[in-house]
Formats: C-alpha cells, structure tokens, sequence
C-alpha cells in the first residue's frame, strides 16, 4: 500500500511535535486533519499565539481543528467522519477518549519523550535532566485509556550530555521522534511491528511543572541545584532573590565544599562568581536580572557590585 493511500490525522500542539508532522508530510502520508489547542494570549498586549503545530499544518494546507476538549461529540462524530486509518500523537495536550481511540484501524499511537515506562506523564524531558539520568529516548506507543501505560512500538536511546539542558535535549528528542514515527508507521501498516507490554513496576510520573519549582534551596547539594538549572529550561528557570530582586540563572558549574553559608557569595572574579551550597558549591555563569535580559556573568559583575559575603536567598 502506498503512503498515499493511508489517511491520518495528526495532534499536536508545541514545537516538539512539528518535525514528526513535517517528517509524515514528507513520506507522502495523506494527512486529512491536524488537531492542536485553541490558539494562546501571549504577553502584556493579549495578542492571540498560534501553536507551532497549527503553523505548520498551514504551511502544508492540512485542515485545522482546535477544540476546546477534544472529547465533545462534536469532535468525535468530526474524527468518525474523517474515518482515519492512523492518528498519531506528539505532545497534543487533551487526553483522549476511548470513543477516539477506536475510530482508526491502526490505532492511536503517541510519540513520547521518554523511555518508557520510566517516565509517564507531562514532564519527561525535565525529569529526566533534573534526576540526573544518564540516558533517555523516544518511544511510539499503542494509546489505551491510562496515561503513557499502552503498549510500546519502538524506540530510540540516547545520551543526556553532561551540560546539556532540558530545551536542547527536547530539540533533540524532537528529531529522534520524528524519525521514529516514520519507522513505526511503516511496520504497523505492513503487520511487521512488535508489541511489548510496560512492566507498571518499573514507571514512575514525570509530574508537571510549576513555577515555584525554580525556586532554589541553597541547603541542597549543589549537584542537585545544577541539575535542576538544567531542567527547568526554558520554563519556568530557576532564581533567587539577591539585594530583594528575582535572579534568574541559566548555566552553572559544580565545585567542591567552601566555607560559608548556605546562599553565601564566597568568590567573585572578573568572569563569574561561587556561592555556597549545602554541600559543594556552584560557579555561576549566565543569569537573567530582574527586568533585564539573560547575560554572562562578565557582564552581571561589570553592572552590578557584587562582592563576597552577600547572599542569595
């Protein structure tokens, strides 16, 4: 059967999922649908955003749909209507239910940044970096009723680079998905695709993210501190607060125990500054002051007076 001849819906909504849709549009697939969320208030002027996956869809003059809830009869009688062979998911944001997940012949199958089952749920690409993994993937999936608990397809593997931060392994994975998705595609339409059970003993949640988790607790270890300055990019980025005003940073590196408190300044040189940790410390390199663009901290140091002694909080 030719790619022609199989028709799919795609659902997806930020930039993670465009190069799978762009990957499907390439192989000639007859993509009849996309669906992807309604489109977001941006910024002090409510300028309405358009998802990177609505963007795309356009681009390619594929037919746009943004429900609300996706459940409505309204899109489940759109879907049945549709009749497609496939729908493939990336990071659509809506569960969906059961009444979708039997519309296509070959199923419902996602494109999830982790290797499950570690990692289910919202956040894997952050939990991942901020756990410390060493390695992590993609893997496509057969979608049931739970979260991230349908049988796995296929997956690819990788190393998280030692500096690497959540936003550049998420650009990454996002390239390895969109190979993936075509590999799977592929096997499942010819009957040559495997199907393996998740062992639920070994998953566990990537829960979603909050703001208040930038917040730094300087009585960690600073190891822990580092990770998590990598994970939490691009959103929601750790801070302190020093001299009473937010401090975003954006890049630091381990060193061993100094005398001090925790949140302490201990060094300060011309290209960057140490503060203390619970345990270690971290050289700062880049941060963001308040109401004020992300820098290095050459030139944080050259506009600020910033001397040992001081503390972050």
């Amino acid at each position: 059967m030719d790619n022609k001849d199989i028709k799919v819906v795609y659902m997806g909504t930020p930039e993670f999922a465009v190069n799978a849709l762009r990957r499907i549009h390439e192989e000639g697939y007859d993509i009849i649908g996309c669906f992807t969320q309604p489109d977001k208030q941006k910024g002090r002027s409510s300028k309405l955003i358009a998802p990177p996956v609505k963007v795309c869809a356009e681009e390619f003059g594929i037919l746009v749909f943004q429900p609300e809830k996706i459940r409505e009869e309204e899109y489940v009688e759109k879907l049945r209507s549709l009749n497609p062979d496939v729908i493939v998911v990336a990071a659509f944001g809506q569960i969906l239910p059961e009444s979708i997940l039997n519309i296509p012949k070959y199923g419902c199958i996602n494109i999830h940044a982790s290797l499950l089952p570690k990692y289910r749920g919202a956040a894997p690409i952050e939990w991942a970096v901020i756990d410390g993994e060493k390695e992590t993937g993609v893997t496509t999936m057969y979608m049931e009723k739970g979260l991230d608990t349908g049988d796995m397809i296929e997956k690819a593997v990788t190393e998280i680079g030692a500096d690497e931060t959540a936003e550049e392994l998420r650009s990454r994975l996002a390239d390895m998905g969109a190979e993936l998705i075509i590999s799977t595609l592929k096997n499942v339409i010819s009957g040559n695709c495997s199907r393996e059970k998740q062992d639920d003993s070994k998953s566990n949640y990537a829960v979603m993210l909050k703001k208040e988790m930038g917040k730094v607790d300087w009585n960690d270890p600073a190891d822990k501190i580092e990770r998590l300055i990598r994970g939490l990019q691009p959103w929601p980025v750790v801070y302190a607060t020093l001299n009473d005003k937010n401090l975003k940073i954006y890049a630091a590196s381990v060193e061993g125990d100094r005398d001090g408190e925790p949140g302490e300044i201990v060094e300060v040189t011309k290209k960057n500054f140490v503060v203390k940790c619970g345990s270690g410390s971290l050289r700062i390199k880049s941060v963001q002051p308040e109401g004020k663009k992300r820098m290095d901290s050459v030139a944080f140091l050259n506009g600020n007076k910033i001397e040992p002694g001081m503390k972050l909080v």
